[in-house]
């Protein structure tokens, strides 16, 4: 009888170590799919190696589309919620909106809808912000910008302000196109959202 006692003892004490490690689930757009590159390569899979290797029990789902707009990611989010039940939600999303001029307001009602409904659904919420290249005109550039701010004050959630510091604009980092970052700009990206993400965990 006490064999049979600290056998399931022992059973539900691992049961309850594994239930600890939640799931991150990263909605993204082609940057935060590795776009150009193989997916092993990218900073989400970079990710899931720092968090084995810092003793982290969570799994990754990585849920990003290239292309994807804020549109399409509050269109899905509801789905991938049910599914994976993520401890976390970081969103990515709003460099396509910009880059076709939608309107900022429409990118914060998405975003906003986002994070609502990760947070009903019980969890929590880092947002990754983008800001646009300066051609885009200093009022849309500066309102866009301004969108993830104000979100993360409103909907008192962590920000990363910039996802792209280090990266967007400077040379070797971005592929020819101008617009995805490079496998040397991996490990940058993942840098820059590390430090807002870890106390999260």
């Amino acid at each position: 009888m006490r064999a049979w006692w600290l056998s399931g003892a022992l059973a539900l004490m691992f049961w309850a170590q594994g239930a600890v490690a939640g799931t991150l689930l990263v909605v993204g757009d082609s940057i935060s799919a590795a776009f150009g590159l193989d997916s092993r390569q990218g900073w989400v899979a970079l990710l899931e190696k720092r968090l084995e290797d810092e003793g982290f029990e969570h799994s990754v789902v990585n849920a990003s589309i290239s292309g994807d707009t804020s549109a399409g990611g509050a269109a899905r989010l509801s789905a991938l919620l049910a599914e994976h039940k993520p401890e976390l939600v970081i969103i990515e999303l709003g460099g396509n909106d910009g880059l076709r001029g939608q309107p900022p307001a429409q990118l914060q009602q998405n975003l906003a809808s986002m994070i609502d409904k990760s947070q009903s659904a019980g969890a929590d919420v880092l947002l990754l912000g983008m800001r646009l290249p300066p051609n885009y005109g200093a009022r849309y550039t500066t309102s866009f910008a301004q969108v993830f701010a104000d979100l993360a004050e409103q909907k008192k959630v962590p920000l990363v302000p910039f996802f792209l510091e280090g990266v967007g604009g400077v040379p070797g980092m971005m592929q020819a196109d101008g617009i995805h970052p490079t496998e040397s700009a991996q490990a940058v990206l993942l840098d820059n959202v590390w430090p807002t993400l870890k106390p999260l965990l």
